[in-house]
């Protein structure tokens, strides 16, 4: 799925077409099921606070568990 136009972070999702966000959250489940994973997370850094260096919106699919780790 190539991006449709520059986004910095999760945070403009509200400004997304509803059938935009949709088909993100679809590539992203899809994308994990091709990758032969039925459990996952999924993770969004929203702002240099929580984490993200790259601006622009992008998803993080983390397959398996890490043991101690809350859910």
């Amino acid at each position: 799925m190539l991006p449709e136009r520059h986004v910095d972070t999760f945070r403009e999702v509200s400004e997304f077409p509803d059938d935009e966000a949709k088909r993100m959250l679809e590539f992203v489940a899809e994308t994990a099921r091709a990758a032969g994973l039925d459990e996952y997370k999924v993770v969004v850094n929203v702002g240099e606070g929580a984490g993200q260096t790259v601006f622009h919106l992008h998803w993080h699919v983390l397959g398996g568990r890490i043991r101690g780790l809350a859910a």
